[in-house]
């Protein structure tokens, strides 16, 4: 880890490759979380003093790559351009009429390939793997036995080249998956016996020590609150809304303030606390899961026998062992060793260019083998973050003055939820004012003066009023959280918050499945009805809530022990079912560092449909490799009969069998495009998209007023507000809705035509818009037949169902079009916005 400020390495001893295969980049847990003291080793350059070192130690630090590995990077390719130059130096030679000379030059460079060749195939046999290794050392052997020297150098130089683009493709996963960053605390904050604030390593925490948690703080050991605090616990529990422990309630390590600062007493240290015990578990499960074996080795185990029987054959029948040696040479299987490791490279290439970062090709290949899929709730089949869903405010009140008096004394708050709530006003335009004599209550909320008004915002205080009831009711009911607005005379509103779907995720389920999933399970540390309710709107197949990391990990294991099985997932808790899938992926652009540790594939772009994307780009790359792979043994069985028959000679196989060579890299190289089952979305189409997604926020705004208006008629029929209230909302209905409705029947449907493939795709969605516009219609005819100021009772139960009905049916359209269509978008610039 580097110096936040020198920029040079911080190592950790207890960095070492271990676990299911080796994988570079891949570290175990930091060495504080096992029970040990971490011990840094740093050469700071000038200019960076202790205190800057104790700062790049206790935060956060991003992983950077030496001056000399990136040299090394080249000097990989340094055995195949050395054996490149040797063989055209011996052509040289030969062209020259110095035969004995080019022999001895071409020699040498089948000796320099064999002898690394044979000791990789007798470190395989010895651990009892057989692969396609054997035949290239025979066919070496034999060529150096028989004197024909060229083909023994031809065969060097096609083995240097599948391995160095075998060791490019894992470089390049390497080089693509940058470590993010980490999570685990390093440091604590501890009252000292005089009441004084000391900084100490995590590993000198003590039980009965009494801390310090700031404001976005990572909480460091487990322990007791001495006072209330807010806790954001998705990290470790799954469960997406913030959590309100009081004084002397417990807190898990790994949780994060979501508040306002709190002292906390440890009964436990480092080693003990609930996240070293998740850290450990995705250890143990790490180094549990066994290696998978390469594509050319599945193909090995049936080529192989029938190669070294053939030749063997020849030899027998013919007495000529020129004959064998020329059957080894055409069944070199380079088509294995070259095809399998560009196509897969090519698939990697491009699951990093839209986003994914695979750790190297036999994740992919897995990937593109996968059958089942597990995936998490909290922050990937959702946002992960609050948004504000819906504004309700008190009889005759303000919707946008509300969300305007809370945004305003929540700018200077640190809480997650005040962010929501600024970032809310300032979308809609609202001018916040700067507040003063601002105070924060923990567990409580914060409250100040805006123009001169007091405002407090957060909890309820005292008897909720009649309309609070319902809202309450209708935050328990939806699994939303509420924060309350009230200044001096009670409540003036309640701004629901909720952790909404992402609007890719049914589409991306639904892809999914198209591409070869036949299982989708949803696990979630949530409640079971805020799961269920995400899971009717994706689409999976089963759902397992307050799933506990360790439930995680058993789930995954049996889906595992049926087919291959991918787990998705951002958080901490998550980690641990990563490591024990096939294949884990991490969702690494809001997820913690823990899950995208042990992920074998990390998405760095917040949008689950690159997850569609990563698996058609797998399964294609993987047809591809095994379509090359397949021509490319196909010619080279036609080849090799021709030699059993004493037809091709070894050298004339040789260059044959480069030829075969060209022909399957360029069919490999195919992978670097096709596969992905979405076209690109043209650039008018896509300005049309960011526009209506936009116009959907102004829509949003006049399903509220008219939420309130139905209400109203409901509750209170014969008050006078009632029918400026209908008139205004009808008003609004033809100003803002009808107009928004119909231009995306004129300009967005027709553009979706192609990258939809038909017409057709959007004719549910026209026929919503014929039904809106039929319910305001009706309505405008209801309110025309109340010329009086007042409403006849017989007309209210028709109100109500128009109301309501336009209410359902607008808020339905709204949540298609955003799946359906505004998720199209690659680049999605409202993905952040929603």
């Amino acid at each position: 880890m580097p110096c936040g400020t020198c920029r040079t390495i911080l190592c950790h001893p207890a960095s070492t490759h271990t676990g299911r295969r080796s994988r570079p980049g891949r570290d175990v847990a930091p060495a504080h979380l096992a029970g040990e003291t971490p011990v840094w080793g740093h050469r700071p350059a000038a200019g960076c003093d202790d205190a800057q070192v104790g700062a790049a130690e206790s935060t956060e630090c991003v992983p950077e790559r030496p001056a000399r590995l990136r040299v090394r990077r080249w000097w990989a390719w340094t055995p195949l351009v050395a054996l490149g130059i040797a063989v055209l130096a011996g052509a040289a030679l030969r062209i020259a009429d110095r035969p004995a000379a080019a022999d001895l030059i071409w020699a040498a460079v089948t000796v320099a390939a064999l002898l690394p060749a044979a000791w990789s195939m007798l470190r395989a046999l010895w651990h009892r793997r057989f692969g396609v290794d054997v035949i290239a050392v025979l066919a070496l052997a034999g060529a150096l036995a028989v004197g024909e020297y060229l083909a023994g150098a031809v065969i060097a130089v096609m083995l240097a080249t599948g391995r160095s683009l075998e060791s490019y493709a894992q470089r390049r996963a390497t080089r693509d998956l940058r470590a993010l960053l980490a999570r685990a605390p390093r440091t604590a904050r501890r009252r000292g016996p005089g009441g004084a604030i000391e900084v100490v390593p995590l590993d000198q925490v003590a039980v009965a020590d009494r801390l310090l948690v700031g404001p976005g703080d990572v909480v460091p050991v487990d322990g007791t609150l001495d006072e209330a605090a807010t806790l954001d616990e998705s990290v470790v529990t799954g469960e997406s809304r913030l959590v309100q422990r009081a004084a002397g309630e417990s807190v898990a390590s790994g949780v994060v303030n979501a508040g306002a600062g709190f002292g906390m007493r440890a009964t436990k240290n480092a080693a003990q606390s609930t996240y070293a015990g998740i850290v450990r578990l995705a250890e143990e499960a790490t180094a549990h899961r066994a290696p998978m074996v390469r594509l050319a080795d599945r193909y090995a185990a049936a080529f192989v026998p029938f190669t070294l029987v053939l030749a063997g054959l020849a030899w027998l029948l013919s007495g000529d062992v020129v004959r064998a040696v020329a059957v080894l040479v055409v069944a070199t299987p380079c088509p294995l060793l070259l095809a399998t490791p560009i196509a897969i490279v090519s698939g990697l290439s491009r699951a990093a260019r839209r986003g994914v970062l695979v750790r190297d090709g036999g994740a992919l290949e897995l990937l593109g083998r996968a059958r089942t899929l597990l995936v998490d709730k909290t922050g990937t089949l959702t946002a992960g973050h609050p948004r504000a869903a819906e504004t309700v405010v008190a009889p005759g009140g303000d919707r946008d003055e509300v969300l305007r008096l809370a945004a305003s004394v929540e700018q200077l708050s640190p809480h997650v939820l005040a962010a929501a709530l600024v970032r809310q006003a300032r979308e809609r335009g609202l001018a916040l004012t700067e507040p003063t004599d601002v105070t924060e209550e923990p567990g409580r909320g914060v409250s100040g003066r805006v123009d001169g008004r007091l405002i407090r915002v957060g909890q309820l205080r005292g008897e909720p009023p009649v309309w609070a009831d319902r809202a309450r009711a209708r935050t328990e009911l939806a699994g939303w959280s509420a924060v309350w607005v009230s200044d001096d005379d009670g409540p003036l509103g309640a701004i629901l918050l909720e952790d909404p779907v992402r609007p890719d995720a049914r589409r991306t389920v639904r892809r999914l499945r198209a591409a070869g999933l036949r299982r989708i399970v949803l696990v979630t540390g949530d409640r079971p009805s805020t799961a269920a309710q995400v899971a009717a709107m994706v689409g999976v197949d089963d759902v397992l809530a307050r799933c506990t990391p360790g439930e995680k990990v058993a789930r995954v294991r049996a889906e595992a022990d049926r087919a291959v099985t991918v787990m998705v997932g951002d958080g901490v808790n998550d980690a641990p079912a990563l490591a024990e899938a096939h294949v884990g992926v991490a969702m690494g652009a809001t997820g913690a560092t823990a899950s995208a540790d042990v992920a074998d594939a990390v998405l760095t772009v917040d949008r689950l449909d690159r997850l569609a994307d990563a698996v058609e780009i797998a399964r294609y790359a993987r047809r591809i490799a095994a379509q090359s792979a397949t021509v490319g043994m196909g010619l080279a069985v036609l080849a090799m009969v021709a030699a059993a028959a004493g037809r091709l000679p070894p050298v004339v196989g040789a260059f044959l069998q480069e030829g075969i060579d060209v022909l399957v890299i360029l069919n490999a190289l195919r992978a670097l495009r096709g596969g992905l089952n979405r076209g690109d979305i043209a650039p008018r189409t896509r300005e049309l998209l960011a526009r209506f997604d936009v116009e959907h926020e102004a829509v949003r705004g006049v399903l509220a007023g008219l939420r309130d208006t139905a209400d109203l008629v409901a509750t209170d029929p014969t008050s006078p507000r009632c029918l400026p209230a209908l008139r205004e909302t009808h008003h609004r209905l033809t100003d803002r809705v009808l107009p928004h409705e119909a231009a995306e029947e004129q300009q967005l449907y027709p553009a979706l035509a192609e990258p939809l493939g038909s017409g057709e795709a959007t004719s549910t969605m026209s026929r919503a818009h014929v039904e809106i516009r039929r319910q305001v219609d009706l309505l405008g005819t209801q309110l025309a037949q109340s010329a009086d100021g007042r409403l006849r009772p017989d007309q209210v139960p028709d109100l109500l169902a128009t109301l309501y009905g336009l209410d359902a049916v607008l808020r339905l359209h709204l949540a298609q079009e955003e799946e359906e269509f505004f998720s199209l978008d690659p680049s999605d610039p409202a993905a952040e916005r929603r």
